[in-house]
């Protein structure tokens, strides 16, 4: 395999990585420092609107600058975000003010970092002469290995060694990340200066949003990601936590994650290695079905082992629906504007996952488990019946890839 794809791949990896061990090992760390868990909600809440701003407007910045710079410069400002925490504690000592302000300061660096390496996908692709679809199957299956990775290396570090150790390990995987990503060629990432005037910055992200309005296609399966996201969201979120809480075994909650994770890591290593010989209507069917399928499985709460197949399926489904939705975005969207047009999916998947954990909490609170369940998996029916109905997807041709150049 090409050296600059297997260095592109290493990057994207350490970077989840980093995000995975994050994603546990934070919430436990201002829970052990505030001693409250209202300081844990207070952050996710603070830091969340900064996220989607940020999210919407480094769309326009990645389309202005080399977008190898772009992806470099994210994992930085990531990794100096989390080392800066373990800095602060020797000097001043941690507070949750600071945890929201260098939660916000990570939020420059965790989100645009993910539209940037989904960005350069096509031009590795066209640099190394492979098939973006075998691209973004790697990446996919790659994803899915560090969402097993990830959480199970932070609750082995939190256990040999303290908590600041873990975040300086932390910083070092999204440092790593960054020095890979900047031994890429930088002609991959360059960026045609003459392609366009630069306009203010407003407008060149308005242009982004009419992009993705204007195009039934790039709505509709902007739409299927979010409404995935949200019953996700709501189903992992929640409804999982308190239904094994209420069966008395809280202990089985992170084998869901796992029976996720692998059905991902299988659908998106088929997706890989087969992807571009089948149709892309075909992997996209199936993988609507393997959903909705995996959907009602784990919504309905019959039992654990209903609710693993549940999760594996639903993997394997999320896998499918998000390699071929993600290559068709790439491939129907001027290259020029692919950055602000991905932004906007990455801005909205950050609130995507929270409004779908506060449905399935209402609807919890005030009826059952099954009901939440239900609830957010009805989400996810209609947006799809939605979609279908308008007829949206019906261009599913792969297009001549547009110039990485432009």
């Amino acid at each position: 395999m090409s050296p600059v794809a297997l260095t592109y791949y290493a990057s994207h990896l350490l970077s989840l990585l980093g995000n995975g061990i994050a994603s546990v090992a934070l919430p436990l760390i201002v829970l052990q420092t505030t001693g409250s868990a209202l300081g844990m909600s207070a952050l996710a809440t603070a830091t969340a609107v900064p996220s989607v701003v940020v999210g919407l407007l480094s769309g326009v910045i990645i389309d202005r600058i080399n977008r190898r710079t772009a992806s470099v410069v994210s994992d930085v400002i990531s990794a100096v975000a989390i080392a800066a925490l373990p800095l602060v504690d020797v000097v001043w000592g941690l507070d949750l003010v600071w945890f929201i302000v260098l939660g916000i300061l990570g939020a420059f660096g965790d989100v645009p970092g993910m539209t940037a390496r989904e960005v350069l996908a096509p031009m590795v692709a066209r640099h190394t002469g492979l098939d973006l679809e075998r691209v973004v199957g790697v990446r996919q299956t790659l994803t899915s290995v560090a969402l097993v990775i990830g959480p199970a290396a932070a609750g082995v570090l939190l256990a040999a060694v303290d908590a600041m150790t873990v975040l300086w390990i932390t910083a070092a995987t999204s440092a790593l990340a960054a020095v890979l990503t900047r031994l890429l060629p930088r002609r991959l990432g360059e960026v045609d200066a003459g392609v366009a005037v630069r306009r203010p910055l407003g407008r060149e992200l308005l242009d982004g949003l009419l992009v993705v309005g204007r195009s039934p296609f790039l709505l509709a399966t902007t739409v299927l990601v979010l409404g995935l996201a949200v019953a996700l969201g709501g189903l992992q979120g929640l409804v999982m936590p308190v239904y094994f809480d209420d069966i008395a075994r809280p202990e089985l909650l992170g084998l869901v994650l796992t029976a996720l994770a692998a059905g991902m890591l299988v659908g998106a290593t088929i997706y890989g290695g087969v992807g571009a010989r089948w149709p892309a209507r075909a992997w996209l069917w199936a993988g609507f079905a393997a959903t909705t399928v995996g959907f009602v499985l784990m919504a309905s709460l019959y039992s654990p082992a209903v609710v693993f197949a549940g999760a594996a399926v639903l993997g394997i489904g999320n896998a499918s629906v998000g390699a071929v939705t993600g290559v068709l975005q790439v491939q129907h969207t001027p290259a020029r504007l692919l950055g602000r047009v991905l932004s906007v999916k990455t801005a909205l998947l950050t609130v995507a996952a929270p409004a779908g954990i506060a449905l399935a909490g209402v609807l919890a609170e005030f009826g059952s488990p099954l009901l939440a369940g239900t609830g957010v998996t009805a989400v996810w029916v209609v947006v799809l019946v939605v979609v279908i109905g308008t007829r949206a997807l019906r261009d599913l041709e792969p297009k001549e890839m547009a110039d990485a150049q432009q």
